[in-house]
């Protein structure tokens, strides 16, 4: 009798096409991307969001996105009601896709009462994909990565 081998991504099947929808759809409301950030405030006008940034002071200095308000993760319970009006969603970040302090601050904020989402990717897919950024000597721009920057520097073409 012949063993039927089954491959690492089929191991465990794909969910229902239902299923898969309404995981899709969830996880939407929770995260948004670099670019869908970049081309809200590059719009003009109201984005009807704020961007929070969740890094240390250090890490702030050093750049930022433009306009983003700076909240470290610690300090959100403090702070937030100061810098932040609760009928406007926050969108989080951090350094990158290998630092949680977005998720962190994001959850201290939904527990405080504040509509949020985590913006994925953090100041580092940021300066990666050639975007604008501030620093405390004003504002830089670097070539874009062409591994994760889009190839027409518009939308990421997802």
């Amino acid at each position: 009798m012949t063993a039927i081998t089954v491959n690492p991504v089929l191991r465990v099947a794909p969910a229902a096409p239902t299923e898969a929808a309404a995981h899709f759809r969830a996880g939407l409301a929770f995260h948004t991307d670099v670019s869908d950030v970049a081309a809200a405030l590059a719009a003009g006008g109201d984005p009807g969001f704020v961007v929070v940034d969740s890094r240390s002071t250090e890490a702030w200095d050093q750049g930022h996105v433009p306009g983003a308000v700076h909240l470290p993760t610690a300090l959100v319970r403090e702070q937030a009601a100061h810098l932040l009006d609760r009928s406007v969603p926050v969108v989080t970040y951090c350094w990158g896709p290998g630092c949680n302090g977005a998720a962190r601050a994001a959850l201290a904020l939904a527990e405080l009462g504040y509509p949020v989402k985590e913006m994925l990717g953090g100041f580092e897919y940021w300066v990666r994909e050639g975007l604008e950024f501030e620093t405390w000597q004003g504002r830089e721009r670097r070539a874009p990565d062409p591994l994760t920057a889009p190839a027409d520097a518009g939308e990421c073409g997802c």
